[in-house]
């Protein structure tokens, strides 16, 4: 498990080093570790190396990992796709869901959301290329979400996600991140900021963070490949 702390510092030192080229301070921009299918034992790795937001994509199987790993003070965000039969997990197992996109979503998070815990931080996902592939609302149907959103106490917007289709050249990675932080821009107001711009991934994360990325949601760069398949109870999740 040495390799993950090695390639944690990797990851950080890109961080810095194109944090320096955009005159950004690094402290600006949080690592997110996306764990999902990585083993329990590769992310307590990761928090003796520092890291402490972890991303989970499939409700199960994160389920089993925070009893696992109980013990440590770990901030869980979830990224995969909400499904609705899902919803009260997530409201209640996450601090943080990135890629909501639907109304209907957005009003059972609020009522399923526990009094007692503080109110879900939430980054709306925006489709800016209008692939079907790719989940996500068009940039159109942005602002009636954030009025359902302002309407719901237990949540927080916190900010847009996008996930874009892949490009091989940084100017081709830059511009959907441009677009999204245009959107942002135009979308904000004093009452809702919308201070965290989560994009850009292993492959594009310099990109993203010249566009002014807040967050990079980082897998594969910090734990290799990730596995096809899981042994024991966490098989065959969706």
């Amino acid at each position: 498990m040495e390799l993950v702390a090695d390639r944690l510092a990797t990851v950080r030192e890109r961080i810095r080093a194109v944090a320096a080229r955009a005159n950004r301070a690094a402290e600006e921009i949080t690592l997110l570790a996306v764990s999902k299918r990585q083993s329990a034992e590769a992310i307590r790795a990761a928090y003796a190396a520092g890291q402490r937001a972890f991303a989970e994509s499939y409700v199960q199987e994160a389920m089993e990992k925070q009893a696992q790993l109980c013990d440590l003070d770990i901030t869980w965000h979830f990224i995969g796709r909400i499904q609705t039969n899902k919803t009260r997990q997530i409201a209640r197992q996450f601090a943080w869901v990135h890629g909501l996109c639907d109304p209907e979503h957005a009003r059972r998070l609020h009522e399923q959301r526990p009094p007692d815990q503080p109110p879900l931080a939430v980054c709306v996902q925006v489709n800016l290329s209008g692939e079907h592939s790719k989940g996500g609302l068009s940039p159109a149907a942005l602002p009636d979400l954030l009025e359902v959103c302002a309407r719901s106490a237990r949540l927080r917007v916190r900010g847009l996600m996008t996930l874009p289709a892949p490009a091989t050249t940084e100017e081709a990675q830059r511009a959907p991140f441009r677009s999204l932080r245009i959107l942002r821009d135009h979308m904000a107001t004093p009452e809702r900021p919308l201070d965290c711009l989560s994009m850009g991934m292993s492959e594009d994360l310099e990109a993203a963070i010249l566009e002014g990325s807040t967050l990079v949601r980082i897998g594969t760069a910090i734990f290799g490949p990730r596995p096809t398949s899981m042994s024991g109870p966490m098989r065959g999740q969706p």
